[in-house]
């Protein structure tokens, strides 16, 4: 049975961000993020769900580029206030473990889903941590969401691969300036 978890939310919440906004969105695409992440059976996902999904997708990463907890914590609670439904428990007919949700049901369009699952997350994270749960790519080529749990300094690079291209991009301009 699968257990869900506000950390696996966010995983997901971030992948399909990248998917949606960092990738050439599809129905193909979207589907198979979503069953990497435990959604099994007939999807029905349509043009327009990865459309609501992609829009829901542009807010979750203003989120996620919060300058600090506060405006992040502004910017959730806009989101909540404007998508989520009261809270429901919910184990989809015992194919899961019991969760939360804060969309309108269980056949809630995927966009609504989306945004409410995605923000209850953050919010929850946010709380925990008392401060942002992520972060944009620093690197100017990227700029891909990414979380960051650890402790200690907040990462700057969505992974090891965009931080070492701009530490050698740093290099070879300090390079050029002094030689």
């Amino acid at each position: 049975m699968e257990v869900h978890s506000t950390k696996a939310m966010a995983v997901r919440a971030v992948d399909l961000c990248v998917a949606l906004l960092h990738e050439r969105p599809s129905i193909e695409s979207v589907s198979r993020v979503l069953r990497d992440h435990g959604e099994v059976g007939d999807l029905d996902l349509g043009e327009a769900d990865v459309a609501a999904m992609r829009s829901a997708a542009v807010r979750l990463r203003e989120v996620l580029g919060a300058a600090g907890a506060d405006e992040a914590a502004a910017l959730l609670n806009r989101l909540l206030a404007g998508a989520a439904q009261a809270p429901r428990l919910t184990s989809h007919g015992s194919s899961t473990s019991w969760h939360l949700h804060v969309d309108s049901g269980d056949d809630a369009p995927w966009g609504e889903w989306f945004l409410a699952s995605s923000a209850l997350a953050l919010a929850v994270l946010l709380a925990d941590y008392q401060r942002v749960p992520g972060g944009l790519c620093a690197s100017a080529s990227c700029g891909r969401p990414y979380l960051d749990f650890g402790g200690g300094s907040p990462r700057r690079y969505c992974s090891a691969r965009c931080a070492t291209r701009e530490r050698v991009a740093a290099h070879r301009s300090r390079s050029t300036v002094g030689g």
